[in-house]
């Protein structure tokens, strides 16, 4: 049986594919660091190309380079800076407001479900000695089971100092050579598919370029909002609350979801009081309606259709398949394969299958 040049194409693109898979399965700790750079490196080429054209004749792009990497870290380093010192410093008030949350609970539950004619048992005093016993825990003895883990073939704490060398150096060389990298891989297309490998790549470029710096932009703007938000209503944890929120959105609903429970129990355990609802209702509402309403449809784009529920599935099912490399690769993936799928529609509502 003689396969067309067509046919022959097609199987050489699901081997790669198929290869690229088994790749991803058998080498995902290998491979983590540098898939890391790599989408650190799309997202920041952009502002590095900006800087480069800035300093065209002035300075090689090296320059331009450095800068970039070095505010990304700057921005890391004071975002740990900002939220470890708070936590540390609401542990202790976390173990003491436990018990007058809970007994406040018990005594305004209690009679509320009675009027209501739900004869319910709360075991609200076990659930008390159980949160104290995790909140009580001798640091000590957590920092001696922590550091055998640590110690496991000292690969843990091998792969974390790995991890925080091997990803600035990958990132560095990646922003220096992007476009050169870019042009090496296209010039493995044959010439005759050339034409439409650059529409594909250039479509899928677009469709994930807007979907991943206007929904950079909605995070830092909603964790800028959440956290003043919480701060005027007093609340301790504001700063880091507020900030996992806005950070989390990048998996839509779910990270909005976690950090709403965050703090309306911070609230709970602070206020102990009806002010924890209310403040949680004002900012987290207000904050729903800024951002579903103006920003991302300002910034990200309805046009882009990258649906939330296709990102929660394409998260979920690439971090079963592949872990946390899967995660990482699961928008770029999704962004390739709804400019497929488009494609392979439009080719079929224009052939004659669909008209016959």
């Amino acid at each position: 049986m003689e396969f067309t040049p067509a046919q022959k194409r097609a199987a050489a693109w699901l081997l790669i594919a198929l290869l690229a898979v088994l790749a991803l399965r058998s080498l995902g700790p290998v491979l983590t660091p540098f898939v890391v750079a790599a989408v650190l490196a799309y997202a920041l080429t952009p502002l590095v190309d900006r800087l480069d054209e800035l300093g065209r004749g002035r300075m090689p792009r090296f320059i331009a380079v450095v800068i970039v990497e070095l505010l990304l870290i700057l921005a890391l380093v004071c975002l740990v800076l900002l939220i470890v010192p708070v936590i540390a410093k609401e542990v202790p008030l976390m173990r003491e407001q436990m018990p007058l949350v809970f007994d406040k609970l018990n005594s305004a539950l209690a009679p509320w479900l009675a009027q209501m004619g739900f004869k319910v048992s709360l075991d609200l005093d076990s659930l008390k000695v159980l949160a104290l016993k995790y909140l009580n825990a001798n640091y000590a003895d957590a920092l001696e089971s922590l550091l055998p883990s640590l110690k496991l073939g000292g690969s843990v704490a091998l792969t974390v100092v790995g991890y925080a060398v091997l990803i600035p150096v990958a990132l560095f060389y990646l922003l220096l050579d992007w476009k050169q990298l870019v042009v090496k891989v296209l010039e493995l297309v044959p010439p005759r598919a050339r034409p439409g490998v650059d529409s594909f790549t250039g479509e899928a470029d677009q469709v994930l370029g807007q979907y991943l710096r206007g929904q950079l932009l909605v995070m830092l703007t909603m964790a800028i909002f959440y956290s003043t938000g919480l701060a005027l209503f007093g609340l301790d944890l504001a700063v880091p609350i507020g900030f996992f929120t806005g950070l989390a959105m990048f998996v839509p609903y779910i990270g909005f979801g976690i950090g709403l429970i965050l703090a309306i129990l911070a609230g709970l355990l602070q206020f102990a009081s009806i002010k924890a609802l209310v403040m949680v209702a004002a900012v987290y509402g207000t904050g729903q309606v800024i951002e579903g309403f103006y920003l991302t449809p300002r910034l990200v784009g309805e046009r882009i259709g990258l649906h939330p529920l296709a990102v929660i599935f394409a998260l979920l099912a690439f971090g079963q398949l592949f872990g946390f490399v899967g995660v990482l690769v699961a928008l770029p993936a999704s962004a390739v394969l709804l400019v497929a799928v488009r494609r392979l529609r439009a080719g079929y509502m224009g052939s004659k299958l669909y008209h016959s």
